[in-house]
């Protein structure tokens, strides 16, 4: 399938490894000039040089408005402005709902929801002017079913969910489209410290709860990093210009909440 991204432009936020590094990597590979950013420049080197296709690093902690400022002031000196635009945080630690400090609450909405959407306000006008943008969220199944111990993702998340949907709505004749995908169980590092956080909490050992959360989804594994990163290169191509406001799942048919 021709994408039609030859030429396009794209920055990905949380690309030092994990879902990010996929999804610009996969771009990169459809020939878009690719701007990754993370939370240390060494991330951000060490994952453009593994990439190649002359990855342009940067540096930005989504949580510290001062670097995303900055961020967005360099990619658009470098680039010119993006037809392309990943917004991917960090996870919050796992845990309960309960005794969450008001202090973690405001710095996750910061981080998760706050300073993505002001990135985005940052290149949407770019985006509406040439007439042609896409939004992308890496958000969690959890906005459609909540995960067991992952209570702060289980709130947050869903803003950037409700956000994009109404701005969908509004830049949809400008020919910029905003979707979401919810990944379900990708075989990330994340995924290992979230089997490791429920196996000290359950009492069991990391392979058992891997196995048993193998056997609730239907296909049976967890999904590859690739195969999440492939749903990216879609949205972002040419091809999905009749989507947007909708979220995409790649979870192996574990998700059963409508």
């Amino acid at each position: 399938m021709d994408t039609g991204l030859t030429g396009k432009r794209a920055l990905v936020l949380g690309a030092s490894k994990g879902l990010g590094f996929g999804i610009a990597q996969g771009l990169a590979e459809e020939g878009v000039r690719v701007a990754i950013a993370s939370r240390t420049m060494d991330g951000s080197k060490a994952a453009a040089e593994k990439i190649g296709h002359d990855v342009l690093p940067f540096i930005c902690d989504t949580g510290k408005t001062d670097q995303v400022d900055t961020l967005v002031k360099d990619v658009m000196a470098a680039l010119g402005g993006l037809d392309i635009l990943v917004l991917n945080s960090g996870g919050p630690p796992p845990g309960k709902a309960q005794g969450v400090s008001s202090d973690q609450w405001r710095n996750s909405f910061e981080a998760m929801f706050v300073n993505l959407v002001r990135i985005a306000d940052a290149f949407l006008p770019g985006m509406v002017e040439q007439k042609y943008g896409r939004i992308i969220s890496v958000i969690s199944s959890g906005v459609i079913q909540p995960i067991p111990n992952l209570a702060i993702s289980n709130a947050v998340r869903p803003a950037l969910v409700g956000w994009g949907k109404t701005l969908a709505s509004e830049v949809a004749a400008s020919g910029v489209t905003v979707n979401a995908i919810a990944p379900g169980r990708i075989s990330t590092d994340r995924l290992k410290q979230l089997d490791a956080a429920n196996a000290e909490r359950t009492g069991r050992s990391v392979d058992e709860v891997a196995k048993a959360a193998r056997a609730g989804i239907p296909a049976g594994r967890y999904g590859e990093i690739e195969e999440f990163a492939a749903a990216a290169v879609f949205l972002a191509s040419q091809k999905a210009s009749f989507m947007t406001g909708s979220i995409l799942r790649v979870d192996g048919g574990q998700i059963t909440a409508t």
